[in-house]
């Protein structure tokens, strides 16, 4: 067989941002996080276990099929459960790639490129039980260990949400840290992830396939990180919005100027309306609503911070 073409290859490398962006013009910038809380499940009258969590996503899934642009699952309230555990969720990822869900697995995960890269064959690996279109990773092992992952991604169609800007209030004493050697040294630590992201997307006609996480919450100290999310080309996984306390007004100040590629993630918001999948539903679609409405306001807002973000 002879080997892809350089544009065979930059197809692929961006499938993942063209197919988001696509499912985010279709069906709005609401992202539903699946988490099964001990609480949510108990509230719906499920057992607090692996039977419990996947009936919980299994419905949650059915409310977002067609009225969100894309699922997260939180991998930890699955994991609590042991093997049983990680075979609901298994069972829930194929599910939505049978329904032609866009899967966002939040794990979080980071560390040596030598051991991480098992985290590929997991997630991104045809034929893989966990097989997903994205998944979270954490940059302090240093923005660069995660270069081979994210190539593995990349190469296999799929993407990244790289943390930046996170919506818990502790973040901020080490996200606006200046660094102190290196490529960013005199910016943030914020601002350097942001950087090293916008790298792999460099290029690419529309959004990139490797995004950032910056929280809807951060409104008050984001011009601390020099970071500004209207210069980042790929997707924005933004968290915060509803239950965390984000309301429409500090989306629009967090995203000014962005260019549609903020995906608001929303999850007990939602669920508390559950089980009940017509209630589910309606929650659903309404959340969709507002945030929409936000994020094309915020569009047509310009920003007046000086440019940032390592678009450079």
């Amino acid at each position: 067989m002879s080997s892809p073409s350089s544009k065979e290859v930059s197809a692929q490398r961006s499938d993942f941002g063209l197919r988001l962006s696509n499912s985010m013009a279709k069906y709005g910038p609401l992202c539903v996080g699946i988490d099964p809380h001990r609480k949510l499940l108990t509230d719906w009258g499920y057992n607090v276990d692996a039977l419990g969590a996947e009936l919980y996503a299994m419905r949650m899934l059915q409310a977002a099929n067609g009225r969100a642009a894309a699922v997260k699952f939180q991998s930890s309230m699955f994991e609590r459960y042991g093997s049983k555990g990680f075979a609901a969720l298994e069972r829930v990822l194929y599910a939505a790639r049978q329904m032609g869900v866009i899967t966002i697995v939040d794990c979080l995960h980071g560390g040596l490129p030598t051991t991480i890269s098992a985290i590929a064959d997991a997630y991104f690996k045809p034929g893989s039980p966990l097989l997903a279109d994205a998944i979270t990773l954490l940059p302090y092992y240093g923005a660069r260990s995660l270069g081979g992952v994210i190539n593995d991604a990349l190469n296999n169609g799929r993407g990244v949400f790289v943390a930046s800007l996170t919506s818990n209030q502790e973040g901020a004493s080490l996200q606006t840290a200046i660094r102190q050697a290196g490529e960013y040294k005199g910016k943030t630590v914020a601002y350097g992830i942001a950087g090293t992201a916008q790298k792999f997307n460099k290029g690419i006609d529309g959004m990139g396939s490797v995004g950032l996480i910056i929280g809807a919450t951060i409104g008050q100290w984001i011009n601390d990180s020099g970071v500004d999310p209207a210069r980042f080309t790929g997707p924005i996984l933004s968290p915060g919005y509803g239950w965390q306390g984000a309301e429409m007004d500090d989306l629009k100040t967090v995203f000014k100027g962005t260019k549609g590629n903020v995906l608001v993630t929303v999850s007990r918001s939602i669920a508390t309306h559950g089980p009940d999948i017509a209630k589910l539903t309606e929650a659903t679609a309404s959340v969709a609503r507002d945030i929409r409405q936000s994020l094309t306001e915020a569009q047509n807002e310009s920003s007046d911070e000086e440019p940032g973000g390592g678009n450079e």
